[in-house]
């Protein structure tokens, strides 16, 4: 149970202030939204979440990996069956690879089916002279820099989650009706990343595992009777920022009479919403989902040992995983002590690297940008460091697509300044593409493999 009954409810958490929630226009309008909301079935189910935990429970035991992946912030014009297909075949890919070099499960979390806000560092927008609230996702407002498009609208929040039912739909008959056999390896491979020397490089590996498939199925061995071969546990996650939303698809499970936020597997608390006073704490506290913390370069040590008493105040493995976002320059000086400090005293936590949130930068055309050589910096000194403190580096959090955008400098796909116009599609903050995606896969691979030393793990 996530907290006790005679101290939260699912709506204790607006005595608080929430930071970064937009100001509704008209009160009444979002009041009907959120019954209407509160009526419609729940998008994921109790069973899932407890599973989810009991995966990262792995993970906190070093005894596998997380992978958490997908939009920066999902959009309502790319929820077609392609996008979302070709999205889940990265994410396959990234698996697969760090499955094979790493030797350990590695647990499949998407920024997906939910991922529609984004917290914002200003509440407006100023334009020659014009001041508008800023875009904060598709949930909210629209990106147009207009009076009619800016204003928030609740509206939006069930046109999200009759989105996000679409998208779970065809994820699970994704996951579960052959697209993610083990057998398709070969078919994850997009042709834009196959021409490339990290497909390439994948098509080694699936060549492998293609081998190996048919010496089992040589011995005897039926493989469409295997499950595990068959079908892949894929599990959905967001950042529970506005919470109207959120409360209005929190459901009493009736097994356990425990709450849990049904609008994802697992729900994150973000770096601008982490007051431990305030509104998003006091909400995710109460739900039994397992929840996700952003840990940027300001946060304390008493600060986090604080959060993560009242995060998962019975020490529960699997509960809590903290996203570490420093940014290259920072991580060394300010994660360790933060890391020793849990150590130290027995708290059981996921630590996930988020290696784009504090590498971002604006190039001199004004596009928000990143450099894959930071993201990657950032990401080896997270697994330097937790190899000299003798803690596991559970996961990795990495905004993507499966598109072959040009949102990122460098990588895989070898993009130069001049490139970001040609194809910019994110409604918010840079995305690795596919190519560049895999690349960082085969990297996260060849650090995991040197953490892990010779105990069992595959050349790559």
């Amino acid at each position: 149970m996530a907290t006790s009954d005679h101290d939260w409810t699912p709506d204790s958490w607006r005595a608080r202030h929430a930071a970064q929630s937009p100001t509704w226009p008209d009160p009444a309008h979002l009041s009907r939204v959120e019954a209407e909301l509160a009526t419609k079935p729940p998008l994921v189910f109790a069973g899932e979440a407890r599973r989810l935990q009991d995966d990262l429970a792995l993970v906190s035991r070093g005894e596998a990996f997380l992978l958490q992946a997908g939009d920066c912030a999902e959009s309502f014009y790319d929820g077609s069956a392609d996008a979302i297909r070709d999205k889940l075949k990265v994410i396959l890919q990234m698996a697969v690879a760090l499955t094979y070099a790493a030797g350990v499960p590695v647990i499949k979390v998407g920024r997906i089916a939910g991922q529609f806000a984004k917290p914002r560092s200003d509440s407006f927008e100023e334009r020659d002279g014009v001041r508008l609230d800023a875009f904060r996702g598709h949930i909210v407002n629209g990106e147009a820099f207009d009076e009619v498009a800016r204003r928030p609208d609740p509206d939006r929040m069930l046109a999200a989650y009759h989105q996000s039912v679409a998208t779970l739909n065809l994820l699970r008959a994704f996951t579960t009706g052959g697209f993610a056999a083990l057998s398709r390896v070969h078919a994850w491979n997009q042709e834009f990343v196959a021409n490339s020397l990290e497909g390439k490089r994948y098509e080694v590996v699936a060549d492998e595992i293609e081998r190996a498939l048919q010496f089992m199925r040589a011995c005897g061995i039926d493989l469409h009777d295997d499950n595990a071969l068959r079908t892949v546990d894929f599990y959905t996650s967001h950042e529970a920022l506005i919470l109207p939303y959120e409360q209005a698809l929190t459901r009493r499970d009736s097994l356990t009479g425990d709450w849990y936020d049904c609008s994802a597997h697992m729900l994150w608390i973000g770096d601008r919403t982490r007051q431990l006073d305030g509104a998003h704490v006091e909400f995710l506290r109460g739900v039994a989902n397992p929840l996700g913390l952003k840990v940027g370069p300001t946060m304390g040590t008493d600060e986090l040992v604080r959060l993560t008493a009242a995060l998962n105040p019975e020490n529960r493995p699997g509960r809590l995983t903290l996203i570490a976002r420093m940014g290259q320059d920072r991580v060394d000086e300010r994660l360790p002590p933060l890391v020793e400090r849990l150590r130290d005293e027995g708290v059981h936590v996921v630590w996930a690297c988020d290696p784009m949130h504090g590498n971002t930068f604006v190039t001199a055309a004004g596009q928000k940008t990143r450099h894959f050589d930071d993201v990657l910096a950032e990401t080896a000194k997270f697994f330097e460091l937790h190899q000299a403190l003798g803690t596991w580096p559970g996961g990795l959090h990495v905004e993507l697509t499966g598109d072959n955008v040009t949102e990122c400098l460098g990588g895989g796909s070898r993009l130069v300044e001049g490139d970001l116009t040609f194809n910019y599609t994110s409604i918010c903050d840079p995305r690795l593409n596919a190519t560049q995606s895999l690349d960082m896969a085969f990297h996260v691979a060849e650090f995991l493999q040197r953490y892990s030393g010779a105990n069992g793990a595959r050349s790559l």
